[in-house]
C-alpha cells in the first residue's frame, strides 16, 4: 500500500499561471501523474475563481479543497504576500478523501453543521479518521456549528477536526472557501479522511493575560454587547493605542479575549484565546467565532514571543513523541494569522517553522495562516485563536 504526496507553491501574479505552476512542482516532488485529491490555499489577490479553475485543470480535475488565508506555509517557506498560492497533491491506495461545502453560514451556522453531518453520516465508518473543515473566518459560530454537526452525527467516539477559518490579507471584508470548480463565501469546504493510517496532533497558542479580570454582562450568541456594564468597545478602548483604535484589523491583532479554560481540557492553558473580527460602532459590541454567556469572566491577553517560541518547541516535542519510529506521511499546519508578518519578524517566522519541521522531517507540509484553527484538544474539538494546530498523518 502507498500514499505520495507534493507540495509546490507559486507567488506569480497570473492565477493562471500561478496555479498551474503550483500544480506541476507539487506533482513533480510527489512523483504523481494523477492526483486523486488536492489541499489548496491561497491568498486574495488573484481572481479566487480564475485561481481554482487552474488548479483544477492543471490536476486532472482531481477533487479539491481549501480556502483562501493570510499567507501559505509549506516546507522551508512561509508567504504572506496579496499573491500566494500553494497546493498538496495526494495520490493513495490506503487513504480515501470524500470532499463537499455548505453555505449560509451568518444566517444558520447550526444549519450548515446540520447540512455537513447528514451528507457525511453515511460515509463514516471504523476506518475514518478526521474531518477537515475550512470556513468563512468572519460569519462563522464554531459552537452553533460543532453542537448540531456533532447531534446530528451522535458518535460513540470523538471524530477529529482540523483546519481553519479563511481569511483575506487582513482586510476583514471577504473570504473564499474552495469545493472543486466552486468558489464561496459565508460557508464550510470540507473534506472526509478515511483509510489505513493513523493521526496525530498538537496544539499551542502565545498569549499573556494583562491581569485584570472582567466580565460580560450583556450578550446574545456570540455577539458581546457590553463588559462590566458598559458597552464593549469602551471597556476595550482602555487597552488600545490611538493607532490601533482607528484600525480595527490592527486593533484585533494586538489585543485578544482570553477565557478560562474548561476542566476537561485539563494541560491546554490557563485560557482559551479569541479573535474579533467583527465590530459595531453604533451598538458598542463585538463578534466572537463562539458562543458567549453572561456572566462569563475574560481577560485581555496579547501575545508574546517566548511563549509563542517555547509553544513551538513543545508542540514539536509532542508530535515527535507521538509518531514514534512512524514517519509522517503528510502534515497540515493550521496557524493565525495574528503570528505571522504583523508580530514577528522573517527571520523569526522562519526559526520558529524551522525549529518546527525539524522534528518531523521529509514529510510533504502542507499549511496556511487563519483567522482561527480548529483542532481537538483531549477528547473534545475545539476552536482556537492566535494559536498553532498541526496534525500529522502517519
Amino acid at each position: 500500500m502507498y500514499t505520495k504526496a507534493g507540495v509546490g507553491m507559486s507567488h506569480h501574479r497570473n492565477p493562471v499561471m500561478a496555479g498551474r505552476e503550483a500544480v506541476e512542482t507539487a506533482m513533480k516532488t510527489g512523483d504523481i501523474q494523477k492526483p486523486d485529491f488536492v489541499f489548496m490555499f491561497a491568498s486574495v489577490g488573484y481572481n479566487q475563481q480564475a485561481l481554482v479553475k487552474s488548479v483544477r485543470e492543471s490536476s486532472g480535475n482531481a477533487p479539491l479543497c481549501g480556502c483562501s488565508g493570510e499567507g501559505t506555509i509549506s516546507r522551508g517557506e512561509i508567504d504572506e504576500s496579496n499573491f500566494s498560492v500553494a497546493v498538496m497533491v495526494l495520490s493513495s491506495d490506503e487513504l480515501r478523501f470524500i470532499n463537499g461545502m455548505s453555505t449560509g453560514l451568518k444566517a444558520d451556522s447550526a444549519g450548515v453543521g446540520h447540512a455537513v453531518a447528514n451528507t457525511i453520516s453515511p460515509e463514516i465508518n471504523s476506518d475514518t479518521l478526521a474531518l477537515f473543515i475550512f470556513s468563512d473566518g468572519l460569519t462563522f459560530n464554531f459552537d452553533r456549528f460543532l453542537n448540531s454537526l456533532e447531534g446530528e452525527l451522535n458518535l460513540d467516539h470523538l471524530l477529529p477536526l482540523f483546519g481553519g477559518a479563511a481569511a483575506d490579507n487582513l482586510q476583514l471584508k471577504q473570504t473564499y472557501q474552495y469545493y472543486n470548480d466552486d468558489v464561496i463565501s459565508d460557508g464550510v469546504s470540507w473534506a472526509l479522511l478515511s483509510g489505513n493510517a493513523r493521526i496525530t496532533w498538537a496544539v499551542n497558542h502565545g498569549c499573556v493575560s494583562t491581569g485584570v479580570e472582567h466580565k460580560i454582562t450583556r450578550c446574545e450568541e456570540n455577539i458581546i454587547y457590553e463588559i462590566d456594564n458598559k458597552p464593549a468597545l469602551e471597556v476595550l478602548k482602555e487597552y488600545l493605542t490611538g493607532d490601533e483604535i482607528a484600525d480595527w484589523g490592527k486593533a484585533v491583532i494586538h489585543l485578544t479575549l482570553g477565557f478560562e479554560t474548561p476542566g476537561h481540557m485539563e494541560g491546554y492553558d490557563d485560557y482559551m484565546i479569541r479573535f474579533m473580527p467583527t465590530k459595531d460602532d453604533e451598538k458598542g459590541s463585538v463578534t466572537i467565532q463562539t458562543e458567549v454567556v453572561e456572566g462569563t469572566s475574560i481577560w485581555m491577553t496579547r501575545r508574546d514571543y517566548e511563549k509563542v517560541a517555547g509553544g513551538i518547541d513543545r508542540l514539536a516535542s509532542q508530535i515527535k513523541t507521538q509518531l514514534g519510529e512512524s514517519p509522517a506521511k503528510l502534515v497540515f499546519q493550521f496557524d493565525c494569522c495574528g503570528r505571522g508578518k504583523v508580530f514577528l519578524r522573517e527571520h523569526q517566522k522562519m526559526e520558529l517553522l524551522n525549529n518546527l519541521q525539524q522534528q518531523i522531517p521529509d514529510a510533504p507540509w502542507l499549511g496556511f495562516y487563519t483567522l482561527g484553527e480548529i483542532g481537538p484538544v483531549g477528547q473534545a474539538n475545539c476552536f482556537h485563536n492566535y494559536t498553532a494546530v498541526v496534525a500529522a498523518i502517519y
